[in-house]
This record gives structure tokens, sequence and C-alpha cells, in this order.
């Protein structure tokens, strides 16, 4: 499998844009999920752990699943995660972790899955009863965000009501949308959804 972020690993915590995204992202995860200490988490896309990093005081434990093991590379060199977070370098569409957790969240991951159906099967499949997601990810766009040609991105965004009919196709409940930021970019506005839904 292709490392598509194998060059931007590096300095992938230096983009203001992302850092952007993560604080607003995860600031609207804890503002709209009921964190708790006994909770194991799925940050599924975890990159190089932006994400966790703000998450992991919240909770007992985060599984950081990326396909990318240069970004995961970056994560685990992040002393303050280690007693915290274990890495797992796994495309858990395809593989099925085998374990059940009480949350799932993303932060701008699911535009890079082609089968978002399967993604969203495969997130209620790894959730116990009860259990939430917190997905983020770009409302639908005109394609100008992403750079043309660009490799491994398979949606320009994703309509509100679209994503909800998904979710609930796949036994989520209670679905319900926030917006986290809006990222101002090339003269033009892209709004960023938090969705929120529970396992039924």
């Amino acid at each position: 499998m292709t490392d598509m972020f194998k060059e931007k690993a590096k300095d992938w915590d230096m983009d203001e844009m992302v850092r952007q995204l993560s604080s607003s992202i995860s600031k609207s995860i804890i503002e709209n999920i009921e964190l708790g200490s006994d909770m194991h988490v799925m940050d599924f896309g975890a990159g190089t752990g932006l994400i966790t990093s703000k998450i992991a005081s919240h909770v007992s434990k985060i599984t950081a699943v990326d396909i990318s093991q240069s970004m995961l590379d970056q994560l685990s060199e992040k002393e303050e995660l280690k007693e915290k977070v274990e890495i797992l370098c796994q495309d858990i569409t395809k593989d099925a972790t085998g374990l059940e957790y009480d949350l799932i969240m993303s932060a701008m991951a699911m535009h890079h899955v082609d089968d978002t159906d399967n993604m969203i099967k495969q997130f209620s499949a790894h959730l116990k009863p009860g259990a939430k997601v917190a997905l983020a990810d770009l409302d639908k766009e005109d394609g100008s965000f992403h750079p043309e040609g660009i490799e491994g991105v398979y949606h320009d965004g994703f309509e509100r009501e679209a994503f909800q009919n998904k979710l609930e196709a796949n036994g989520f409940k209670d679905v319900n949308f926030v917006t986290a930021l809006s990222v101002y970019k090339n003269a033009k506005t892209y709004p960023v959804f938090l969705a929120l839904a529970t396992k039924a």
C-alpha cells in the first residue's frame, strides 16, 4: 500500500491550516461528546495525533488508526501520548481490529476513503451498543479545496443529509450535525461539519 503522506508527515504539525482544523474539531468533540475516564476511543485516520493529543487526557485509552506508517511514526515520537495511545497501522475497512470501542472519532480522513458505505458499516461493527461517533469532514464543495489531480481524494466533501442517511442505514440514531469551523482558502469558505450519532 502506497503511503501518500510519506513526504508530508515530517512537517504536518507545522501546517497552519492543519493546526486550525485539529484545534477546532477537537474543541467541538469535547463540547458535544460526554467523554469519560473509562472510555476506549478509536481515532480513525489519526495521522500525527493532533486530535488524539487533545482528547487523550479526557479518556482512558485511544487507539490511533491510520494507513500511513510515516504519519503514525510522528505520533509515536510524542512522549506525552505513549501511556495512553496504542498505534495501529491498519485499514479497518478491510481488516477489523476485533475490538469494540466507546467512541470513534475522525477528522478530515473520510474523504480519503473510497467506499464510505463500507466505512460506516465497519464503524458500527467496531462500536459497543450505545457508543458514539464524532466524524468531521468537509461539507460538499466544488472540488477546489484540494489541488487538482491530487492522489487519494475520493470525495469533494459530503452532503449532510446524504451522510445522515448512510449513518441511519448502518444502525445509527440521534444523528446531529454541528459546524466545527469554516476554512478560508483561495478566497472561498469551506465549512467543516462534525457528525454526531449513537449506535442503536
